[in-house]
């Protein structure tokens, strides 16, 4: 039985490949994932854009990796 593909990449049915598909979905997943703020340590730090991150505890808007902090 073929396994399941992680639901954010369900979007895009049967198109593009199913590698290429968990590749995204694997980039995906770490970007939306909040990660531990420097400043603060409360785990609550939010990707803004690429390469900026803020924290919604603290306020702090910091740089970082594009797509993992």
């Amino acid at each position: 039985m073929a396994k399941d593909v992680p639901t954010s990449v369900r979007r895009f049915g049967v198109r593009y490949g199913r590698r290429t598909k968990l590749m995204f979905g694997n980039i995906e997943q770490k970007q939306r994932k909040h990660y531990k703020c420097p400043f603060c340590t409360k785990e609550d730090v939010k990707r803004i854009s690429v390469g900026v991150w803020q924290c919604l505890k603290c306020n702090a808007k910091f740089t970082g990796k594009a797509y993992s902090l």
